[in-house]
């Protein structure tokens, strides 16, 4: 796209609408992802429109969108709200446009769901066959000859999550320098929302980290011998410390095999290892297990939170470790806590037996037998009068305590009951 430019006859180039929208996310130090996320719904937009200008665009096409979005693609609350907030800021902050129909919109609501929690047993099912995968991989590795390669440390990656409670994407982040083993820490760095947090570093990983870092310099050794370019630091902290990308204490502690590219530029550099790899492993790992559960890497930090709170750990504490804003979104964590072996007891299981009680011998079938009440004289010495037998009770169930007995009006008890 060109624009007329008053003052000469060649024509100025407008940048692309796309390529502004990653300068105006990147001028406000939005993530990546959100970067990925935000391109992707615009570039979908812009199809659904017949590739129109979203400035010609007004609210029936953004509805009619969204509208698509969630009857025929029926995508979750979340991806919903996703695209909104992608379409909003394209118009507000890249094309500058303020309009009273941004605020009409209606909103997806959103619907908290229970997450999905590992026992304890599951989860060590979990890390073995990660072990064995490991292992197998490693076998393969010296089988095709290739010694000085390393099978990915899965295993060790899925512990740590277990262990300190990090977000997949946080574990693999992590830097030498974040890992303090005089201190028993490890430091999460620009966490969700660009929060950094300090969780703790289990006992149990101290040796096999120690190791998995002498590894890990043995290859940051051979890529400085080899000339490779550094790993990537943020901001302009490569410009500020030249040497910064290139030292060991900016080195990722899960570092990939493989180089690749930097997605903003740079050129071939060492990553760390890629979210999907771990995905791919836990999901295989599952089934190995005979686990069926709707289980993710992220159940992992779920499985943290809850049996931090089972061993009696105030929910304040557990908030810190993970990272919210609010001890509202870590009480859902006592929602589960509420159900399984630690809920309230149902009042079935205090039955003793389910059965009613077997009636008596009696010579008239269907009716149980009575004592006759017994004669009682007064001091006059004149015999009172016989009381009547009173009516059969109904059967008795044995409950634990006392004998509960079934009211026979069972709107009179409910009512009672309220």
């Amino acid at each position: 796209m060109f624009n007329d430019n008053s003052g000469g006859n060649e024509p100025v180039a407008r940048p692309r609408l796309l390529d502004t929208l990653r300068q105006q996310i990147r001028y406000l130090h939005y993530s990546l992802r959100t970067e990925e996320a935000y391109v992707y719904w615009v570039r979908a937009f812009i199809r659904f429109n017949d590739l129109r200008h979203p400035a010609d665009l007004a609210q029936a096409e953004v509805e009619s969108f969204l509208t698509w979005l969630a009857t025929d693609r029926q995508v979750a609350p979340g991806t919903h709200k996703q695209a909104l907030s992608a379409l909003l800021f394209l118009y507000q902050k890249v094309l500058r446009q303020q309009l009273p129909w941004m605020e009409e919109i209606g909103r997806p609501r959103t619907e908290r769901r229970l997450p999905v929690v590992l026992s304890v047993d599951e989860v060590l099912a979990v890390l073995m066959q990660l072990d064995l995968q490991q292992q197998q991989q490693q076998l393969q590795l010296q089988q095709q000859q290739q010694q000085a390669q390393q099978a990915v440390p899965h295993a060790l990656l899925g512990r740590l999550l277990y262990g300190t409670g990090m977000r997949l994407l946080e574990g693999l982040r992590l830097r030498v320098k974040d890992i303090d083993f005089d201190r028993r820490a490890v430091i999460v760095r620009e966490g969700k929302g660009f929060k950094d947090r300090v969780v703790m570093l289990p006992a149990a990983l101290e040796t096999p980290l120690h190791e998995h870092l002498s590894a890990v310099q043995a290859l940051w050794a051979q890529d400085r011998a080899d000339g490779l370019p550094g790993v990537h630091v943020p901001n302009a902290l490569a410009r500020k410390y030249p040497r910064a990308a290139e030292s060991w204490t900016w080195h990722w502690v899960f570092p990939q095999a493989k180089l690749s590219q930097d997605p903003r530029g740079g050129g071939l550099r060492r990553h760390h290892v890629l979210e999907g790899n771990f995905q791919r492993a836990f999901k295989r790992a599952l089934e190995d297990a005979g686990i069926h559960k709707p289980a993710s890497p992220h159940t992992l930090r779920h499985s943290f939170a809850t049996h931090l709170l089972q061993s009696g750990y105030d929910i304040r504490t557990v908030q810190e470790l993970l990272g919210h804003a609010d001890v509202s979104t870590t009480m859902i964590y006592t929602h589960v806590l509420r159900l399984g072996g630690g809920a309230v007891r149902s009042p079935l299981d205090n039955m003793a037996v389910l059965k009613p009680a077997a009636p008596a011998s009696s010579p008239h079938s269907g009716a149980m037998a009575t004592t006759p009440a017994p004669m009682r004289y007064p001091a006059s010495g004149k015999p009172a009068t016989v009381r009547p037998a009173r009516e059969p009770e109904p059967p008795c169930y044995r409950v634990a305590s006392r004998p509960f007995r079934p009211t026979p009006n069972c709107s009179a008890a409910a009512t009672s009951a309220s």
